[in-house]
């Protein structure tokens, strides 16, 4: 069995592979949202449980925004309903949810300073000003940013801006935090500082948070659940450990990382299966032409065809008899200083061990009692 989150739950009789098990502090049943012939979301179920930092991820218009959109309020669903710790908020509008936003363009006040813009919400639900000025304080210093309270949005940085964002999403006390791709506008480096400062916060507050993003990294970085979505439906839902190992689909192989997808007769000649194989470039190390595999390992003889550095990591691509094209990735650490393991055109060997590899079913889907744990 595959480690994962201790929150993780079984899967329903469901062709969406979604989570259903009446637990959930967030649960969607039958959700579906149609903009005209077009179904954005397809009579999705899932559960998120309480105090858990659960992604959403997938390509533009696979649906995960618009669930986003329909737990907040800002979109009407079609059919189906949305319970927020065993309250039916399927009709609500958006302020009579217990839930707040943050949207990858701040929406900071220009003209307030960064303590009233966080306090602006509970000024609004008439909170007493020593309270409001209290409890924004606090929500400031949780992103560490007190010292710059009194600047306005303009004399941040973009990092420091999502920060006070975040605070003035959190000073509201919501059950639910959604994130609707907050870091998407940061450069590299900061949005690295940022996931590991979401990941704090959420840890700290113990707020539930849902997080929509289209990049991977990101989801495996931060998530105790992910929801990988595909045109309307949840392809797969689990650890990122379970996601990125047990692929269940050849869409979640693919769009979760790097993967060799073989399948027919190669697939019989390499794996002993013609179903459809993952494996990933990592799990594949080569060795030089004449090498054996050990016991638990399997190989197969390749020649050489490109090799691309890219800067942590070098890539090999090898070409096999039967004609599939290996992907291998090895860490620079363990190549020589030069980095010239290999050159294009040498006889090498492939080799894997059997644990790794990743036989996706033919059905694609999860049978109704399979658990993902």
């Amino acid at each position: 069995m595959l480690l994962g989150s201790s929150k993780e739950l079984c899967v329903s009789n469901d062709t969406n592979a979604s989570v259903v098990d009446g637990t959930g502090f967030v649960s969607l049943r039958g959700l579906t949202k149609s903009f005209g012939n077009i179904d954005a979301v397809s009579n999705l179920d899932l559960d998120v449980a309480s105090g858990e930092f659960f992604s959403m991820l997938g390509p533009s218009g696979s649906g995960k925004t618009t669930v986003l959109r329909l737990i907040a309020g800002f979109e009407t669903a079609t059919t189906g309903t949305i319970t927020i710790d065993d309250e039916d908020v399927t009709n609500f509008a958006p302020f009579d949810r217990t839930v707040n936003t943050v949207f990858q363009d701040y929406a900071l006040f220009p003209h307030m300073s960064i303590q009233e813009n966080v306090e602006y919400g509970l000024k609004a639900k008439k909170v007493a000003k020593d309270e409001r000025t209290r409890l924004a304080t606090e929500a400031i210093d949780s992103v560490k940013l007190g010292h710059l309270a009194d600047r306005r949005p303009h004399q941040l940085s973009g990092g420091q801006r999502q920060r006070i964002a975040l605070a003035r999403a959190l000073v509201m006390r919501p059950k639910v935090l959604l994130l609707d791709e907050p870091l998407g506008a940061l450069d590299k480096q900061l949005r690295e500082e940022m996931q590991s400062e979401l990941k704090r916060i959420q840890r700290e507050s113990g707020i539930t948070f849902i997080f929509v993003t289209h990049d991977q990294d990101e989801a495996m970085r931060m998530s105790d659940r992910i929801a990988v979505f595909n045109a309307g439906k949840i392809e797969q839902l689990g650890s990122p450990v379970l996601v990125y190992e047990r692929p269940e689909t050849a869409f979640v192989a693919g769009f979760l990382g790097a993967s060799n997808l073989i399948h027919g007769e190669e697939a019989q000649a390499l794996f002993g299966s013609t179903h459809l194989v993952n494996l990933r470039p990592e799990r594949v190390t080569l060795r030089g032409s004449g090498a054996k595999a050990s016991s638990g390992e399997s190989s197969v003889d390749a020649v050489l065809t490109d090799i691309a550095y890219t800067g942590p990591n070098t890539v090999y691509l090898a070409k096999t008899a039967g004609g599939s094209v290996l992907s291998s990735t090895r860490l620079n650490q363990e190549l020589p200083a030069d980095f010239r393991e290999f050159v294009p055109g040498d006889k090498v060997v492939a080799v894997w061990q059997n644990s790794h590899v990743s036989t996706i079913p033919q059905d694609k889907r999860l049978t109704p009692e399979r658990s993902v744990q």
